[in-house]
Formats: structure tokens, C-alpha cells, sequence
């Protein structure tokens, strides 16, 4: 216990670190046993979520039990080898995902208004 709290001491972290994490660049047949194996030497795993979508294949959401677990497979794993592909290991920052989505969700209404009113984006 006591190497517990020197590890954790009066550390601050920066505001973007947090218990989940957002992995890319994965393998698109990587298991979740072998992520498990990967992730887990770090701490102890609450959830594990793997792309399988289109969109999705090759990234997974990591949630860490603890921050300072989370903190430690980011600075060990960003640049890993697996499977002959560099893990892009990045802290899940809701906004900036979210962001994102209504970027396409908004570009998925402009198309479809586009086509029911005929409108074309091409110059004449």
C-alpha cells in the first residue's frame, strides 16, 4: 500500500488523461483475448470494445479501472508492434469524438436535401 500511494504522491495530471481509451491502427483480426494480453499488463480492464463496422475495423475503446493505469499503457504502448503495425494509443476526448460525428451527420442531411431537391454541388 505504501508504494501505492508514493506512486500516486500529489502527481497532477493533465486535464486529457482519463480512464478510457481510444486505440488505432489495430490489426483487423486481432481477438480480444490478445487485446486483453496487450492492455493488461498495464492494470486491471473494466471493458474492452473492438470496431467491427466498416468504418470501425482496426480501432477499440480501452477502460482502465484506474487513471494512473490508463496513464501508464499510454506512455508504454503508443508506438507498439503488433502484428507489424504501430499502435496510435490517443486518450478518448468526448467532445472531439462527438464533434466528429455530427460532422458527418450534418453532411449526410445536406446530401440527402441535395437530392430531394435536385441540387447539384458540381459548378456549371
Amino acid at each position: 500500500m505504501a508504494a501505492l500511494s508514493i506512486r500516486r504522491g500529489n502527481a497532477r495530471l493533465p486535464p486529457e488523461v482519463n480512464r478510457v481509451l481510444y486505440i488505432r491502427n489495430l490489426p483487423f483480426n486481432i481477438s480480444s483475448e490478445e487485446m486483453y494480453d496487450i492492455f493488461g499488463k498495464y492494470g486491471a480492464i473494466r471493458q474492452i470494445r473492438i470496431g467491427t463496422n466498416k468504418d470501425t475495423r482496426g480501432t477499440a475503446f480501452v477502460v482502465y479501472e484506474d487513471i494512473y493505469d490508463a496513464k501508464n499503457a499510454v506512455d508504454h504502448l503508443s508506438g507498439f508492434n503488433v502484428a507489424n503495425r504501430y499502435l496510435i494509443v490517443l486518450y478518448y476526448q468526448h467532445a472531439k469524438m462527438s464533434k466528429k460525428f455530427d460532422q458527418r451527420k450534418k453532411e449526410e442531411e445536406l446530401t440527402k436535401l441535395q437530392e430531394k431537391y435536385g441540387v447539384s454541388t458540381k459548378d456549371k
